[in-house]
């Protein structure tokens, strides 16, 4: 079940027979045909209408592509990738404008994967099982670890170039020759991206920060769920899972292989969905868990990829359905499917919002935290201060303050400061000196985190509650009021949630209004016992330096601004694949970016694209992400407008790198 770009209540549900209809909003009692292409496809076990993908540029690129069994001349199941056009605006798809992309032969009707999308990176991922029968096939280790077949991989490929299709450069083998239906007796095929896997039974990209989450239906003890990177090896059928499956098969023992994210046990279930990492707006804490389920078994399950430790997925939900697939909206929110021989249905995932004790009051002025007989200043009790380097905020000016309950500390890790729980930070926005929102974050007393944004109103006598965020056009631009997931996207765990307040942004001088007194910020919190324990002389502590202070060196300048905007979600432990360290005090050389190629796409660089080029910002990502606001831009939301000076900035520091050695 699918969206296609830029329409949010329209959905296409695929079906196995060959038929996609589409319907309306949430509630529709009806549908309708959006194409039919029975004569096209070949029902059987497993065999059908598999997968369905729009093109990110749809209608105004007209196709969409499908993953099918076709129909042919003799007994080969082949799996075929097509595109078909619409000729009515988007309205439906026309079935005689089917252009076959690529075919691939399978020995039998079961394990053909089946599903399709396009990753952030512009080209279109396919999944394909190890076509059934694979298990002695050849009498060698099996189709999914043969490179001179597309069967059981991950394939990647461009269909915005030459016809039928172009091999992404950056594709690990992609120097050779396309592939043929029925693969090669030598050389490897291009067209894979990743290898190894049985029935990649579902997958998806997290919205977020990219990764690849696979299901990889397992043969009879596990089930296992995959992070595919470029090139990567998930082991089958040298391994089902964790565990040799046929360890004295030749090519086996020598081989390198991906290890799962996690694998659970048939008694768990016995045939695993692959789903999405919820990103949606409703109030939960699973918001950044991945969600999954099992088709054996029908249950729904969670995976929290921050925890430490030996663990197992978390049950959420117990049903009598066979959930065949999951549906991501365009919004974030997530459905489940069940497939039935007659007629399935469609779910829409609810979640339990967070228990907390408590409730957040619709009104700013109602909180605690201002002074309800003048809300825009801030109650008696929280302390005000400032950072040295700002995140960006589409040019709003901020003000900040922390508040602690009363005999509360701070504890101080490597710099990072850890708030004891019923903490509070608000920040304030303003634009063109209106206020335009005050944001809320909150440390539960359970030691959950949650983030509220309050709107203000004309009159700027009061802010309301936001629920699940918003855009308003304020002053000629269009400002973002995030949502209470959005808030713990960029609030990330691995950076401590609260992301200002940490020692080497507040080593600076501060005016407090209420006393006129001018004084360190950290000299200042120390003496009146905000932490554990007493700060040092705040001369021999790190201080970052102010991205837009000229008299500053320009790699201080250059390192505190990737720190502020991006660190919290690129440094060990965050919540993206790339490796990427962009900390301040992480040398340039361990910072992973320098000469580094980028594995979600080039951005029309071509082969000299690194994420950090030394000498050429032109071809450095970061920078071509930072100045974007599309689905390739950093950060990934809330934000409207990039940062021409910050992109400034890091233009003038990559230009002026000779190496990736500190300094050179």
């Amino acid at each position: 079940m699918v969206q296609a770009p830029h329409d949010d209540s329209t959905w296409h549900v695929v079906r196995i027979k060959g038929i996609v209809e589409k319907f309306t909003g949430e509630n529709a009692t009806s549908s309708s045909v959006f194409v039919d292409l029975t004569s096209k496809v070949r029902v059987a076990f497993e065999a059908g209408l598999l997968g369905m993908a729009f093109h990110p540029d749809y209608p105004q690129d007209p196709r969409a592509f499908f993953l099918f069994n076709a129909k042919g001349t003799g007994t080969d199941f082949l799996l075929r990738v097509s595109s078909v056009e619409t000729r009515d605006g988007g309205a439906t798809l026309d079935p005689a404008t089917e252009k076959p992309l690529l075919t691939i032969q399978k020995p039998q009707s079961n394990h053909n994967g089946g599903h399709l999308a396009f990753g952030p990176d512009g080209y279109l991922y396919i999944g394909v099982g190890d076509g059934g029968g694979a298990n002695d096939d050849h009498g060698d280790i099996g189709n999914g670890q043969r490179l001179t077949t597309m069967l059981g991989k991950m394939l990647r490929i461009d269909v915005n170039g030459a016809a039928p299709y172009a091999i992404p450069p950056s594709n690990p083998f992609a120097n050779n020759a396309m592939c043929p239906a029925a693969g090669r007796a030598t050389g490897t095929c291009p067209e894979i991206f990743a290898y190894g896997f049985r029935n990649p039974w579902r997958w998806s990209f997290d919205r977020v920060d990219g990764t690849l989450w696979l299901g990889d239906v397992g043969q009879a003890t596990m089930e296992e769920v995959d992070k595919v990177v470029a090139g990567g090896n998930y082991g089958w059928r040298c391994r089902e899972g964790t565990k040799n499956f046929s360890p004295g098969t030749p090519g086996c023992a020598g081989a390198t292989f991906n290890e799962p994210v996690f694998t659970y046990p048939r008694t768990l279930g016995q045939s695993v969905t692959g789903g999405y990492v919820y990103r949606g707006k409703q109030l939960t804490s699973l918001v950044g868990r991945y969600i999954f389920g099992d088709f054996t078994k029908g249950g729904i399950f969670a995976w929290d990829d921050t925890a430490t430790g030996p663990r197992s997925p978390t049950a959420l939900l117990q049903t009598n359905h066979n959930i065949v697939s999951f549906a991501e909206s365009n919004r974030g929110e997530l459905f489940a499917i069940h497939y039935a021989e007659q007629e399935g249905q469609l779910y829409r995932i609810v979640f339990e919002a967070p228990q907390g004790g408590g409730t957040v009051p619709t009104l700013l002025s109602e909180t605690g935290c201002v002074n309800p007989a003048s809300p825009t200043q801030a109650a008696s009790g929280l302390i005000p201060y400032a950072i040295n380097a700002p995140f960006w905020s589409d040019g709003a000016q901020k003000e900040r303050w922390l508040a602690l309950p009363d005999g509360a500390q701070i504890t101080v890790q490597q710099g990072d400061w850890r708030f004891p729980p019923s903490s509070v930070l608000m920040k304030s926005f303003r634009l063109d000196n209106r206020l335009v929102e005050t944001r809320l974050l909150m440390r539960h007393p359970d030691g959950s985190w949650g983030g509220y944004t309050y709107e203000w109103n004309d009159a700027q006598t009061d802010a309301t509650l936001i629920r699940g965020g918003a855009e308003r056009a304020v002053g000629g631009q269009t400002w973002i009021f995030p949502s209470e997931s959005d808030c713990l996207v960029c609030h990330t765990d691995a950076a401590g949630r609260a992301l200002g307040p940490e020692t080497a942004q507040l080593n600076r001088v501060f005016t407090y209004s209420a006393s006129g007194k001018t004084a360190n910020e950290l000299a200042t919190l120390s003496h009146i016992g905000l932490f554990t324990s007493p700060l040092p002389d705040a001369q021999t502590l790190p201080a970052l330096a102010t991205p837009t202070d000229g008299t500053a060196p320009l790699d201080a300048r250059a390192r505190a601004y990737l720190h502020t905007n991006c660190a919290q979600c690129h440094r060990p432990g965050g919540p993206t694949p790339s490796g990427m360290d962009l900390r301040y005090d992480t040398p340039l050389s361990a910072m992973n970016v320098c000469n580094v190629a980028p594995n979600l796409g080039d951005l029309g660089v071509g082969s000299a694209a690194r994420l950090i080029a030394p000498g050429a910002a032109a071809h450095s990502i970061i920078v071509k992400r930072m100045s974007r606001r599309d689905q390739y831009a950093m950060p990934p939301l809330g934000s409207k407008a990039s940062d021409a000076d910050g992109a400034a900035l890091l233009t003038q520091w990559i230009d002026g790198l000779a190496s990736c050695v500190e300094g050179s």
